[in-house]
């Protein structure tokens, strides 16, 4: 991916409580990152979430993968950038992708894919919202494979 194919680049500065013994980021903590830039996600899309989502169409939708790969180290009170985009719109599911840079660099620090399906009440999979289709697609600066 190309860091400007990123329409939804929410900004984050790195506190103390996120570093460990090495002083640098916890891995763990580059999921609320990322948690953090889907929330803005619908928002920009304007279904914030939860009430935009599952208000709205009565199902939800549900982590089922999250892969992350780490390629450099973030450190207390750096500024991030967290890249994220729906990459694939399934029947029942989509994949959001994400790149994760320190302020003013080039190569990220962290690179990601969450994978959600889409459940009714029943929690078996249901189409994806047709609205939600066209909310992602008219907002990605890269159309989402299929």
């Amino acid at each position: 991916m190309s860091r400007a194919d990123f329409v939804c680049v929410p900004r984050l500065r790195v506190r103390w409580a996120e570093v460990d013994m090495q002083k640098i980021v916890f891995n763990g903590h580059y999921l609320t990152y990322i948690d953090t830039a889907i929330a803005e996600y619908w928002r920009e899309i304007g279904l914030p979430y939860p009430q935009g989502y599952v208000g709205r169409y009565g199902s939800d939708v549900y982590l089922r993968k999250a892969t992350i790969e780490y390629l450099g180290p973030a450190r207390y009170d750096d500024v991030l950038e967290v890249g994220c985009r729906v990459a694939r719109l399934g029947r029942s599911s989509l994949a959001f992708a994400f790149e994760i840079y320190r302020e003013g660099e080039e190569l990220p620090l962290a690179t990601a894919e969450l994978i959600y399906v889409n459940a009714g009440p029943s929690m078996k999979a249901a189409p994806l919202p047709e609205e939600l289709r066209s909310r992602v697609i008219g907002y990605e600066r890269v159309p989402p494979q299929s």
